[in-house]
C-alpha cells in the first residue's frame, strides 16, 4: 500500500514511475491484473513518450529534414512532412488540411514512419469506392509496401482481409457488408479517407466504423465539419473518445439553445480549439500557396438570348412571389426548388428546360470561340465541367466537330471503368478534354491537366473549389488556368457575387488562428429568404408607419360610406319617380310620347357616366348648404317617427 498510494486518487502523469511500482509490487509476491483499456493507455503513453523527440525535430524545420527525401520515393513538401510528423507524434489524429493539398500522400507517410518507429504491419484504408483505384496508384507511386484491392462480392470478400500485405483498402459500404471479417484482423492502423462520412453519428455506418478498433488511427477529411458542431464530434470520437467527453456534455458546453432546445449558435470556440490542437491540424491552400504553381480566374460574362431571358425572367417571377409570403409551405418550398433550378438551366441553354431542339444558347457560342482559341495550343489540358447531363450532351458535337479527342466521366459511368477514363486523360496526349458532372469533383487527381472550364456555377460555393482543386494540386508543375462561363442579367450572374467558401463556423471550431468564441445560427428558413433575398437584390419591407396605416383606414371607410350613399341615392330616386308614374293618371302610350322619352334618355344618358365597374354615375350639385340642412332635419324627422313607432 505503501508503493501504490502516491498514485492513488489522481491522473497518471508518468506511466513509466508507475510501472516501477507495479514491479516492486510483483517482486514482493502480489499479483497485479491491469484491465485491457488501462494496458491499452500505458502501450499509449510509452509510445508517445518515446517518438516526442523525434517528432519535435522533424517538425521544427522539416525543409530541411533527410526524411523529406527518404520516407517515401518521391521528395515530400516541407508540409506535408510536417502533417506526417504531427499524426505520427499523435498516434491517432485527424488531418483537415484543404483540398488538393496531398492528404493522399501523407496518409501513406504516416503508414510508412509507423512501420519504422513503431512496428506496424497492417493497415486497413476505408475511402469512397471511387478513391480505391487512386490509393492503388498512389501506394504504387510513393511506396514499395503491398496491397490488397478488396473487390468481388461478399463471399469473394470475406478471405481478402486475411491476407500478408501491408495496406489493405476497401470502401465504407464494404465496411457495412464485411464486418465481422473485418474484426477477424488485428489493424494496427485505420485510415479513413474522406472521414467526414462519419459526420452523422446516427448512421449505421459511423456506428459501424467506430466500432473497428486499432492501436493507430488517422482520419484524412477536407472537411471534418460542415453544418453542425455534432459532425465534428462524431469524427473525433473515432480518433478519440475521450477527447471531447460524453455527447450532453460537449453540448451543453458548446452549443447556445432556446427553451425549446433549438440550437441558436456555438459558444467556446476558442476553448475547443484548445482542446482539439493536440490531435487535429488544418492547413489552408492559402497558407501553402507558395508552394503551389500560380493560378488565375478570368470570368467570361456573357449576354443572354432573348428567349433565355424570357424563360428565365419568368420562373424568375415565380421565385420573387414566393419569397415574399410570411411562411412557406412544403409545397412552395417544392415549386421555389424547381423555379431556381429552372433559372439556373435556362442561363446555358433553353433546350435544358424545354428539351425542344436546337435550343437557344450564347453560352454555347462563348464556348465555340472560347476553345477554337485554347486547342491549338500544344500543351492545352482542358478539364470541363458542367451541373447538368444535358449540358454535356450539348457540348460533346462541338469538340466533334473539331475532332478534338475527350472522355467523359458522369455518374453513369460504373466505377470499375473509371480509372480508366482518367489514366486515358493523363496518358494519351492527343486527348485534349475530360468533360465531367461533379462526379469527377470528388477525390480524383487530373493534374495532366492545366485549364478548368467551368460551364455553369454550382449553388454550393465548396464545389466550385473542388472543381479547381482537382487540377490546381500538389504535383501540378503548370501555372493553372480556371474560366467561369457566367450569362448576365441572370440568377447566374446574382449567384457569382454571392459565391464565397468561407463557412464561419468551420473556420472557428478548425483554424488554429482564429480569434472567434461564438457562432450564431439562424432559423434555416429565415436564412433561406435572407439568401434568396440578397440573391435576387429583394429589399425587406420597411415597417409600417401606423399613423398613416390608421388615417389610409379612415379614408378607406369614407369612400365607402360614399359609395353606399350613393348607390342608396340612386335607389331612391328611382323609387321617386315609380312614386309619381303610379300617381299620374294611366294615359295610352303614342308614338309622339315614345319620342319625347327616348330624346330624354339621350339628353339623360350624356349626364351620366360609367365607371370602372360599369355602375352608371350622375353628379347632383346642391345649389346651397341650407338644403343639405334641410335634408338632414327631414331624415331625422322620419327616423324619429319610425323609432316612435
Amino acid at each position: 500500500l505503501r508503493i501504490i498510494r502516491p498514485v492513488m486518487d489522481r491522473p497518471i502523469e508518468d506511466v513509466r514511475d508507475l510501472l516501477e511500482r507495479i514491479q516492486k509490487i510483483e517482486q514482493r509476491g502480489h499479483e497485479v491484473i491491469l484491465y485491457p483499456d488501462a494496458e491499452e493507455y500505458i502501450q499509449r503513453a510509452l509510445y508517445l513518450d518515446r517518438i516526442k523527440d523525434k517528432v519535435m525535430e522533424i517538425r521544427r524545420d522539416p525543409k530541411n529534414h533527410p526524411l523529406r527525401t527518404s520516407l517515401l520515393k518521391g521528395e515530400l513538401l516541407p508540409y506535408q512532412l510536417d502533417g506526417i510528423a504531427f499524426a505520427v507524434g499523435a498516434g491517432r489524429a485527424v488531418l483537415a488540411d484543404d483540398m488538393g493539398l496531398g492528404k493522399t500522400v501523407q496518409g501513406i507517410g504516416v503508414a510508412e514512419m509507423l512501420a519504422r518507429e513503431a512496428g506496424i504491419s497492417k493497415v486497413l484504408v476505408v475511402c469512397p469506392a471511387s478513391l480505391k483505384a487512386q490509393w492503388r496508384i498512389e501506394i504504387s507511386r510513393f511506396s514499395d509496401r503491398s496491397y490488397q484491392l478488396v473487390l468481388g462480392s461478399v463471399k469473394e470478400r470475406a478471405s481478402q482481409y486475411e491476407n500478408s500485405s501491408f495496406f489493405t483498402i476497401c470502401n465504407y459500404e464494404q465496411v457495412l457488408r464485411d464486418i465481422l471479417a473485418i474484426e477477424k484482423v488485428k489493424w494496427d492502423l485505420i485510415i479513413l479517407d474522406e472521414g467526414q462520412r462519419i459526420k452523422n453519428w446516427e448512421a449505421k455506418t459511423s456506428q459501424v466504423i467506430k466500432a473497428l478498433k486499432s492501436p493507430f488511427a488517422l482520419v484524412l477529411s477536407g472537411t471534418p465539419l460542415e453544418n453542425r458542431l455534432d459532425e465534428l464530434y462524431s469524427v473525433v470520437e473515432f480518433v478519440d473518445d475521450r477527447r471531447l467527453g460524453p455527447a450532453f456534455r460537449f453540448y451543453n458546453r458548446y452549443r447556445m439553445v432556446d427553451e425549446k432546445g433549438r440550437v441558436l449558435g456555438y459558444k467556446n470556440l476558442d476553448e475547443l480549439r484548445e482542446r482539439l490542437r493536440p490531435i487535429l491540424l488544418r492547413r489552408t491552400r492559402k497558407l501553402v500557396m507558395s508552394e503551389l504553381p500560380p493560378r488565375s480566374t478570368e470570368i467570361r460574362r456573357i449576354p443572354p438570348t432573348e428567349e433565355q431571358l424570357e424563360l428565365h425572367n419568368t420562373h424568375l417571377r415565380i421565385v420573387q412571389r414566393i419569397i415574399c409570403k410570411k411562411y412557406l409551405s412544403e409545397m412552395d418550398l417544392l415549386r421555389l426548388q424547381k423555379a431556381l433550378l429552372i433559372c439556373r438551366m435556362a442561363a446555358n441553354s433553353t433546350y435544358l428546360v424545354n428539351k425542344v431542339p436546337p435550343g437557344y444558347s450564347s453560352k454555347l457560342v462563348e464556348f465555340e470561340n472560347l476553345i477554337d482559341q485554347l486547342i491549338d495550343e500544344e500543351d492545352r489540358k482542358i478539364v470541363l465541367f458542367s451541373e447538368w447531363t444535358t449540358m454535356l450532351g450539348l457540348i460533346e458535337p462541338v469538340l466533334e466537330k473539331r475532332r478534338v479527342r475527350y472522355v467523359r466521366l458522369d455518374g453513369s459511368i460504373p466505377q470499375k471503368k473509371r480509372q480508366a477514363l482518367i489514366t486515358h486523360f493523363q496518358k494519351e496526349r492527343d486527348c485534349k478534354f475530360f468533360i465531367t458532372t461533379n462526379a469527377g469533383a470528388t477525390g480524383l487527381n487530373l493534374q495532366a491537366a492545366n485549364t478548368v472550364i467551368n460551364v455553369d456555377l454550382p449553388w454550393n460555393p465548396a464545389v466550385l473549389e473542388q472543381r479547381i482543386s482537382r487540377v490546381h494540386r500538389m504535383g501540378q508543375k503548370r501555372p493553372v488556368q480556371a474560366y467561369l462561363l457566367v450569362t448576365e442579367e441572370t440568377l447566374e450572374e446574382k449567384l457569382l457575387g454571392t459565391l464565397s467558401a468561407k463557412h464561419d463556423l468551420a473556420l472557428a471550431a478548425l483554424d488554429p488562428d482564429s480569434r472567434v468564441e461564438t457562432v450564431h445560427l439562424v432559423s434555416g428558413m429565415e436564412e433561406l429568404k435572407r439568401r434568396l433575398e440578397v440573391l435576387l437584390g429583394t429589399k425587406p419591407v420597411s415597417p409600417i408607419d401606423e399613423s398613416r396605416k390608421a388615417e389610409a383606414e379612415r379614408e378607406a371607410e369614407r369612400i365607402a360610406m360614399k359609395e353606399r350613399v350613393a348607390s342608396a341615392g340612386g335607389q331612391l330616386l328611382g323609387a321617386a319617380f315609380a312614386l309619381v308614374s303610379a300617381m299620374l293618371p294611366t294615359a295610352t302610350e303614342t308614338e309622339e310620347t315614345r319620342q319625347v322619352a327616348q330624346t330624354l334618355k339621350s339628353r339623360l344618358s350624356e349626364c351620366v357616366e360609367k365607371d370602372e365597374r360599369g355602375q352608371l354615375r350622375m353628379t347632383i350639385t346642391l345649389p346651397e348648404e341650407s338644403i343639405l340642412d334641410q335634408m338632414a332635419r327631414s331624415l331625422a324627422q322620419i327616423l324619429g317617427q319610425g323609432l316612435k313607432t
